[in-house]
């Protein structure tokens, strides 16, 4: 019984897969970038984000070029730039939307893009430090600790 049990599972776990490979042969990811940084993203009225934002389109069938809907960036200081493209079926692409030149506000969009970066980079700086715990948590000297029950160091708990 259990062997067919595994067998079934099996089977379920390969049509599911299939159907997910067939999702993805008529799809394309596109990559909304700002410069600078922290423009939100709106497609029409729609709000997708802060950027970057990854969009995936999905084709029609028997096509192989989709023409992107339009994407407007607005920056703080209330500059807008717009963008679309033609988008070629299994792409992974990054669009980089900029800053008109000449709109003003350019000093407090700026400032906003310092602010993003900064963020950015302390929660890279914690990730970094959460996965060096977890890896030593991992450790064989953490797993002898916990085993003798002589958890002395920090990063073992």
């Amino acid at each position: 019984m259990k062997k067919h049990s595994a067998i079934l599972s099996g089977l379920i776990l390969s049509f599911t897969l299939a159907g997910c490979a067939t999702d993805v042969r008529n799809t394309a990811m596109l990559t909304f970038e700002t410069k600078p940084e922290g423009a939100t993203l709106y497609e029409g009225k729609t709000v997708l984000g802060v950027a970057p934002v990854t969009r995936t389109y999905t084709f029609p069938e028997n096509t192989t070029t989709l023409e992107t809907p339009e994407v407007t960036a607005v920056w703080p200081s209330g500059a807008k730039a717009t963008y679309w493209t033609y988008l070629p079926i299994h792409a992974d692409l990054n669009a980089k939307i900029n800053r008109p030149e000449k709109a003003p506000g350019l000093e407090q969009d700026l400032a906003n893009a310092q602010a993003i970066i900064d963020a950015a980079a302390k929660d890279a700086q914690r990730k970094k430090e959460s996965d060096a715990h977890d890896l030593a948590r991992g450790s064989a000297r953490c797993a002898n600790e916990t085993r003798t029950g002589a958890t002395s160091t920090v990063d073992c708990f």
